[in-house]
């Protein structure tokens, strides 16, 4: 069966002002991520992952080019409208985790439904399949700092997942983790992708990448292979 395409990037570039001199930090980005991908995009501290992945994620726009995202072009859109998009199309995962430190588990994965009109039985019921799907359901009534790395990182995978987002985008996942703790947290993202999610995964980590399927690399601001 052909898979569609999700995201579909043509020239683009990225410029940042630095009081008077302009850094191009994206150098004419040509890319393409089909739906249900398992994808990496690698590269060093500075190669520009990171802000390719705000673009991705529609944390930015960029300078020039097109970005078409879920068959929408959003290269042009409000913060607003991006917004929207974002809690529509996209869950993230930090290397930080981001949880609220005095909200519980359960609090914590419901976050992204606040400002959404749902009914509340039905956003607690699917936040609590969710956080059996991570093997989590018995802390839901727990506090982040009762819960391990690993626990907090799979809290955050619930959390991105609970608007059912047709892509996960993941900044350094395994950053904060022991070797065998990301292991887990890998796997547990590759069983998202074979429920149906893309999934995409920045990472400076060969080793995080090769778990992938496709290997994206960049370098001073291009796709190199």
């Amino acid at each position: 069966m052909q898979k569609s395409v999700l995201c579909l990037m043509e020239g683009i570039k990225k410029i940042y002002k630095i009081g008077e001199e302009e850094v191009e930090v994206l150098q004419g980005i040509n890319l393409s991520i089909e739906r249900g991908e398992f994808a990496a995009i690698m590269g060093t501290s500075g190669s520009g992952k990171t802000t390719l992945m705000n673009l991705i994620g529609c944390l930015d726009v960029p300078t020039s080019g097109h970005y078409i995202l879920a068959d929408r072009e959003v290269s042009r859109l409000t913060d607003d409208e991006l917004s929207v998009i974002r809690n529509e199309h996209i869950g993230f995962v930090f290397q930080n985790f981001y949880l609220l430190p005095y909200a519980t588990v359960l609090e914590n994965v419901l976050l992204p439904t606040l400002y959404m009109e749902l009914h509340k039985n039905d956003v607690e019921k699917r936040a609590i399949e969710l956080l059996r799907l991570v093997g989590l359901e018995k802390r839901a009534k727990f506090r982040p700092n009762q819960l391990s790395g690993g626990q907090q990182q799979r809290v955050a995978i619930a959390r991105a997942l609970i608007n059912d987002p047709e892509m996960i985008l993941c900044d350094e996942p395994t950053g904060q983790l022991d070797s065998k703790t990301a292991a887990e947290i890998i796997k547990l993202l590759a069983e998202m992708n074979t429920l149906g999610k893309t999934v995409i995964i920045v990472t400076h980590d060969r080793n995080i990448a090769s778990h992938t399927k496709r290997t994206i690399q960049i370098k001073d601001g291009a796709i190199v292979s």
